[in-house]
């Protein structure tokens, strides 16, 4: 079975039943297992202590990610790992990354190591510095902003590029002596831009694929981080980059247009010094049947209880967003403000719900944007609050995706209004959650990724506080012969395009390309 097969689970022998089981997202791998000898480049020996990923006919799926696994159900999976997960346990495979710890041997220290079945996970931890200069640095502090247009909250720091790239090359040559013939490697986000350089310098000829799940800025703004240039060509030694709308992979291809000097081929594919890579849009999905199937499970059930009885015949809007700048949620709570003020027939008829879990909580411009959105909260339910009514509702926590599967099916409107973001499952699990009786209606940004294709969403102008008010308002309104049209057409829409089908169509893709 070739990686390509087994992404939808077709092989020459016949068809696998799609796996419906839940895997988290990318957190702590487990800290078991033997470890290689520390040096710039392991030997093989030393790398493959453990014993050896099972390998299927057709070579064995890489994944390398940031963060990893678990592989076992947590309740709180991701879309990707879903998919990533299902096909790594039909190809055997390997999925690596940083272990989310810092120690002071970092990337030199032992390859932590679990096996589940035929699907190994191997991390590294960061050193203090490297923790501080390629993630906290250069990751989140410079490319991170840039990625989603905020060049005001950029911090560009030569100590942290130059920590970004050792890291990268770190992450290469510990990986480097695991890749066997046959193998297809997908790697994914901002993190690891620079990752297919230093495979490719270590003699790695395998497919390589990269997917990027934030946005893709234009050479106007991609320009401002210093040795852009430098970044791009790293780029290039993938086979295929993929990103999440066809808006973010044009901006790519201009970029190497016009700042290299590449040669753009048509369908993606741009020619530099001899070799030629493809850009692609790949819209990242969720496994729609089951979290539909959440929002009817018992703890769901549950959670939809608890808030109709809180709700007492009110309606409510959803919004669930880590704290972040990108998300818009200053915006969002000002918004459903403005709402009150010029619709006061909603006054103590309708909440609106925030579940916002801390982001990246190292980084004092996220406590400061936490109590920022605090005070706003606080200064409508003061201005607007009755004794048996709170206009906003804001949770400064995470939850499991069952509970939130039932709250969204409770919500009259899904409020998804990021000021730029790559795709946002968000808005997909809010439709996937509904009551096709009754369903509830999506408001989402025109700049979320996922506005390309949920058409049938209220789309609206984040930065209009009067413009969301207004749809807010029309989706309040909205008859019931209508919301359920809307909803169809989203819920077939992301059936069909779903987490089984992103995974699909890259590594497809990739296969035909590196063929």
């Amino acid at each position: 079975m070739t990686v390509a097969e087994a992404a939808t689970g077709r092989s020459k022998a016949g068809t696998s039943p799609r796996a419906k089981g839940d895997a988290s997202k990318m957190g702590d791998a487990s800290k078991t297992g033997d470890a290689p000898k520390t040096g710039d480049a392991p030997e093989k020996g030393d790398a493959s202590k453990a014993p050896a990923t099972p390998k299927a006919e057709g070579g064995r799926l890489i994944v390398v990610s940031n963060r990893v696994g678990p592989l076992k159900d947590t309740g709180r999976a991701g879309g990707l790992a879903v998919a990533l997960v299902d096909t790594l346990r039909r190809t055997g495979g390997l999925w690596f990354g940083w272990s989310g710890e810092v120690s002071e041997q970092g990337t030199f220290g032992p390859l932590k190591s679990e096996h589940s079945r035929n699907v190994r996970l191997a991390t590294l931890d960061l050193s203090q510095n490297d923790h501080d200069e390629y993630y906290a640095g250069f990751a989140n502090r410079m490319l991170w902003p840039l990625l989603h247009y905020r060049l005001d909250l950029a911090d560009f720091d030569r100590r942290a590029e130059d920590g970004y790239r050792r890291v990268n090359e770190r992450f290469a040559a510990r990986l480097a002596p695991m890749v066997e013939p046959g193998d297809t490697l997908w790697v994914h986000d901002y993190h690891f831009f620079r990752l297919a350089e230093g495979l490719r310098a270590a003699g790695i000829e395998n497919p390589i694929g990269f997917f990027l799940h934030v946005p893709f800025p234009g050479p106007d703004v991609l320009a401002a981080l210093p040795h852009h240039d430098d970044l791009l060509r790293a780029m290039l030694a993938y086979d295929l980059v993929g990103f999440q709308t066809e808006r973010d992979r044009d901006n790519f291809v201009r970029c190497a247009v016009e700042e290299l000097g590449a040669k753009s081929l048509g369908d993606g594919v741009i020619e530099f010094a001899g070799r030629r890579t493809k850009a692609g849009a790949f819209p990242i999905g969720i496994d729609a049947d089951a979290f539909a199937d959440y929002a009817v499970s018992p703890e769901a059930r549950i959670n939809r209880k608890r808030m109709e009885k809180a709700l007492v015949g009110r309606r409510q809007i959803i919004g669930v967003d880590r704290i972040d700048y990108s998300k818009g949620l200053n915006e969002r709570f000002r918004a459903f403000e403005r709402l009150l003020v010029d619709f006061p027939e909603h006054r103590s008829t309708v909440s609106l719900l925030q579940i916002a879990p801390p982001s990246r909580g190292e980084l004092e411009a996220y406590s400061d944007m936490r109590r920022q959105l605090e005070r706003v909260a606080g200064h409508v339910n003061g201005r607007f609050a009755d004794i048996d009514w709170t206009p906003i509702r804001f949770l400064t926590r995470g939850l499991p995706r069952r509970a939130l599967a039932g709250l969204y099916r409770s919500s009259h409107v899904g409020l998804v209004t990021p000021l730029r973001d790559g795709m946002n499952l968000v808005a997909k699990e809010f439709v996937a959650a509904q009551d096709p009786e009754s369903p509830g209606v999506l408001i989402l940004s025109r700049f979320a990724g996922a506005a390309e294709q949920l058409k049938e969403a209220l789309i609206v102008n984040p930065y209009s506080t009067v413009g969301v008010a207004e749809t807010l308002h029309k989706a309040l309104a909205m008859p019931l012969d209508e919301r359920q049209a809307r909803w169809r057409a989203l819920f077939e829409r992301i059936r069909e395009h779903d987490a089984h089908a992103f995974a699909n169509d890259f590594l497809s893709t990739l296969a035909k390309v590196k063929g």
